[in-house]
């Protein structure tokens, strides 16, 4: 075994060292060797090399008639530059266009660069192994919008810049973020622990508490986190970008009878849709224990006496039924997160890419992008109707850009298609709204621009142990702060419980990992 095993020592060792010899110009790139070993021995490496993140493209800039040659360095090609040829080869009413893309100076022979063009109305892709000017060429435009638009702002160009094998690998680590199996769930966790410096320590078993339901009141948040399957993986990225360490949110009510509820926006009917949900709390319960097969960890985070008192449990109970049954509030979901031109996008994301992606969804599924983001980007333009192109249009007419669209706060009474638009956060928070938690400032707080993380550093919870109800953490010779209910790992919620409310608040908060800095007052 071992002298059959020494020339891949050998081989391994080599490239290895040859990976950390960055001044030496080789006729090959070892890194583009690895996947020639055997599995064992070149994932581990490619593992150290590429990560998930690695799979979204980077902006490199737009070609256009108006503006010179775009130039950049690739991550196979050194000296690139592109430039946007008009034509009418087509002899169309608008005709089409070339973009002219010239690449040299590789480091070495054996890799290549992908690239990404992308407009309002279309998505394609190239890739380039040879060092020499090529061309992508594009027929026909779509009509006078995108002729118009291209005139104006051109192609805009993105590079994988991990290469062909880098997002390979990227896509190898993506896909099992949403896996419901224990690779899937070992994923996740890496995932944060990698992008987020989150820690997963083992709590002492048993890993669900037996739950007395009589200290239980009205208000108490839930706090749950989600870490495999379809629902865990949706949770990873959406921690990622929010800072949030818990993924989504339910809220515990008592009726006149002093029956225990829950209700939840993001709770699926029996038709699969995801809804706004009021459930006994014996049901919610069994069901996460028993039948959630995410592996949820949920906290009990107990308001304080004092916000206890302020809650009027009949205003909060006219909001619950009055948003039962209705979707769950996509529409705004994804602008709770975006607050700033350029300070809420992780590297390499940012408005461009944003764009980018909405454009190839707006083309795979049309009404899931209008129930995503089409009506709000309606709503902060003050028009109606405008589907995405045209939407990338009008910005451009008025002067303004995309980035600048997306960070247009989130309004509470924006009313649309299908209602009141409300995720599972901002459910809860326009309920603690209705009952006078955010008294006497509730006019200048708009819930819909809070996130998760935004929600649980709010000065409304307990802050003494000695209230805690009897069983809270009983288990565990780490008393945290709140009420862990399930879960094998120990939920960390960073900031919790730490701001007061104050008028337009979150409206224009950053979040940059992995520290998440948040100025004062934003």
């Amino acid at each position: 075994m071992a002298a059959s095993s020494s020339p891949c020592v050998f081989f391994t060792t080599t490239l290895l060292l040859l990976l950390s010899i960055s001044s030496v110009k080789l006729p090959f790139h070892p890194r583009d060797l690895l996947p020639l070993l055997p599995r064992q021995v070149s994932w581990p490496v490619l593992n150290s090399l590429n990560t998930a993140v690695d799979l979204l493209p980077t902006f490199i800039g737009s070609a256009s008639v108006k503006n010179d040659a775009v130039e950049w360095k690739g991550a196979c090609f050194y000296e690139n530059k592109a430039w946007l040829e008009l034509n009418n080869k087509s002899g169309s009413e608008f005709g089409g266009g070339t973009l002219h893309i010239k690449v040299d100076k590789a480091h070495s022979w054996t890799c290549m660069d992908i690239y990404v063009f992308v407009t309002p109305y279309r998505v394609t892709w190239d890739w380039y192994f040879a060092s020499r000017e090529h061309t992508m060429e594009f027929k026909e435009w779509e009509g006078k919008a995108e002729y118009e638009y291209v005139k104006q702002k051109g192609v805009s160009i993105f590079l994988m810049e991990a290469g062909m094998l880098g997002t390979l690998r990227a896509l190898w680590d993506v896909f099992p973020l949403f896996t419901n199996t224990g690779w899937g769930e070992n994923s996740n966790i890496a995932f944060l622990k990698n992008h987020m410096g989150a820690n997963f320590y083992a709590r002492p078993k048993p890993w669900v508490t037996n739950i007395t339901t009589d200290e239980i009141h009205s208000g108490d948040l839930l706090a749950i986190s989600k870490i495999r399957g379809r629902w865990g993986g949706f949770e990873t990225l959406e921690k990622w970008v929010s800072g949030a360490y818990a993924g989504h949110t339910a809220v515990c009510l008592r009726d006149s009878e002093g029956k225990l509820w829950v209700g939840e926006s993001g709770n699926e009917n029996e038709k699969g849709e995801d809804v706004i949900a009021i459930l006994p709390w014996e049901e919610w319960w069994e069901f996460e224990q028993t039948k959630d097969d995410s592996n949820p960890h949920i906290a009990l985070l107990p308001l304080h006496p004092d916000y206890r008192a302020k809650f009027n449990v009949t205003a909060a109970w006219e909001y619950a039924r009055s948003m039962d049954g209705k979707p769950y509030g996509y529409h705004n979901l994804i602008f709770s997160w975006i607050d700033t031109i350029s300070g809420n996008y992780p590297p390499p994301l940012d408005a461009h890419l944003v764009a980018s992606v909405m454009t190839v969804w707006s083309k795979i599924q049309p009404d899931y992008a209008a129930n995503m983001w089409n009506e709000a980007l309606n709503k902060r333009l003050g028009t109606e109707g405008l589907d995405l192109p045209d939407v990338l249009v009008e910005v451009e007419k008025r002067g303004s850009s995309f980035d600048e669209l997306l960070a247009v706060p989130e309004q509470d009474d924006w009313i649309y298609s299908d209602g009141k638009s409300t995720s599972c956060i901002a459910f809860i928070l326009e309920m603690y709204k209705e009952a006078g938690l955010f008294d006497p400032i509730s006019s200048s707080i708009q819930v819909t621009e809070f996130t998760i993380k935004d929600a649980y550093m709010l000065k409304f919870f307990e802050n003494n142990a000695s209230r805690f109800p009897k069983w809270c953490n009983d288990n565990d010779d780490v008393k945290l702060p709140y009420c862990q209910i399930l879960g094998k790992y120990r939920m960390e919620l960073p900031g919790y419980n730490t701001m007061e409310p104050y008028p337009h608040m979150n409206e224009h908060c950053p979040s940059l990992p992995p520290k998440y800095h948040r100025p004062k007052n934003c």
